[in-house]
């Protein structure tokens, strides 16, 4: 594995030197582990760092942080510690432990434990290679349960028959990992994975578990796809009982996917769009507001997640009736899609092909959001007005003259001002 480790970039490369020193130096066996090293063979990039130590991976962070110069978080309950460097690039490091499951569903109980240990407990054959950091064995791979023999076969595969029973979240991952990399889910996997849905594991998991893999799957590149294999092999129930996909949904979430594509490359420049809200807003679409909230609430989303899913709901006819005249005016398309969300109107975009619904929004993203006046505060008091809560509707005034082509420069924007003053 040595030639694929001089691949990477010299900034982690550089890095997975440092682990292999400080290795030495603590005389630590030190393993890169999980997902960096399947992606690693299968020339994925994948930048996020995770090593394992037989030792303590606390005691090896730290001075790999030290090193560094970067921010330490431990957690030493777990005996993990995880460094944040300047760039944003963080490096997880794990003492090497093994667990059991004390009941179905639930939070293991770990203990120190061997590298065999620690990638015994991981999910997929596929996420349980290590590559050794150690001077005498650097850059040998560790693969005790064929896993590479797996990714040439392109298979996922699980490690023990009660896998999904002790954490049927690897459901979900299960279809993820078989999607993104066009895999397929063996046929001895595939039967556990049915007895655990039978047996309806996924509902007793902690809800805020489900909520972080189903993130992870409508945060993939096609999650259409995921939410499909989803719906094929496990339904939505576990979710909310009134949850149902029909061919429309799949229709609205195919639309869905080609908006986000659309924004992406066309307004890369505005802030980030939380595109998985967008999907769980299409993939909730036939539940009523009140099973919206009870659904949200139950995954435990953040304030600002929940109040976007559940603005989309409110979506009146009256707004989208003005959203489909040609004739309605910019200011009017600014008033009615400046207090939405990216997400909230990229959802309406979707939703409604009527063309001229198309073109306000648009003109929205491209010409009306971000528009700025040129008169200031301090015009308005050279021009003799105290200042007060006048002040915002003056601006409103002239941002709406300037979004319908009626103030194209400062010296309309003053007179406008003056006619307003005058008129008080």
């Amino acid at each position: 594995m040595k030639d694929y480790l001089e691949k990477l970039p010299k900034e982690i490369l550089d890095l997975v030197y440092l682990a292999r020193d400080i290795a030495s130096s603590n005389d630590m066996p030190v393993y890169l582990v999980g997902g960096f090293v399947r992606d690693l063979i299968l020339g994925v990039k994948n930048l996020d760092l995770d090593i394992v130590v037989e030792g303590s991976g606390i005691k090896v962070a730290e001075d790999f942080a030290h090193a560094l110069n970067a921010k330490l978080i431990r957690h030493r309950r777990f005996g993990t510690a995880t460094v944040i460097l300047e760039s944003h690039l963080k490096v997880d490091f794990s003492t090497a432990r093994k667990e059991y499951y004390p009941k179905p569903a639930h939070l293991p109980v770990v203990a120190p434990g061997s590298l065999k240990d620690d990638l015994f407990r991981r999910d997929f054959t596929i996420n349980a290679m290590a590559i050794s950091l150690s001077s005498e064995n650097f850059g040998k791979l560790v693969d005790f349960f064929s896993g590479r023999d797996d990714l040439r076969k392109k298979k996922i595969r699980v490690l023990h028959d009660l896998s999904f029973i002790d954490d049927p979240t690897r459901i979900l991952r299960a279809i993820r990992f078989e999607k993104r990399y066009d895999f397929h889910i063996e046929p001895k996997t595939l039967k556990l994975l049915k007895e655990a849905v039978k047996g309806k594991y996924l509902e007793r998991v902690e809800p805020q578990r489900v909520r972080d893999d189903l993130i992870l799957m409508l945060k993939e590149k096609e999650p259409l796809k995921e939410i499909k294999r989803l719906k094929e092999l496990a339904g939505l129930s576990f979710l909310h009982p009134r949850l149902c996909v029909y061919a429309r949904n799949y229709k609205l979430l195919g639309r869905i996917e080609e908006e986000v594509s659309w924004f992406e490359n066309s307004h890369f420049y505005r802030r980030p769009l939380d595109a998985w809200v967008i999907y769980f807003m299409g993939l909730l679409d036939c539940l009523s507001p009140r099973f919206t909230r009870v659904v949200c609430r139950r995954l435990a989303l953040r304030r600002g997640e929940e109040k976007r899913i559940l603005n989309a709901k409110k979506h009146t006819g009256k707004l989208i009736a003005s959203l489909s005249r040609p004739d309605t005016r910019p200011s009017k398309i600014f008033a009615l899609l400046e207090p939405l969300s990216y997400e909230e109107i990229l959802l309406i975009k979707a939703e409604y092909r009527n063309a001229s619904v198309q073109k306000h929004i648009e003109d929205f993203f491209e010409i009306y959001n971000g528009m700025r006046i040129l008169i200031t505060g301090d015009d308005l008091r050279r021009l003799g007005l105290a200042p007060g809560p006048y002040y915002q509707k003056i601006f409103t005034r002239v941002l709406n003259a300037k979004l319908d082509g009626e103030a194209p420069n400062r010296e309309v924007e003053l007179a406008l001002i003056r006619r307003l003053i005058k008129k008080r």
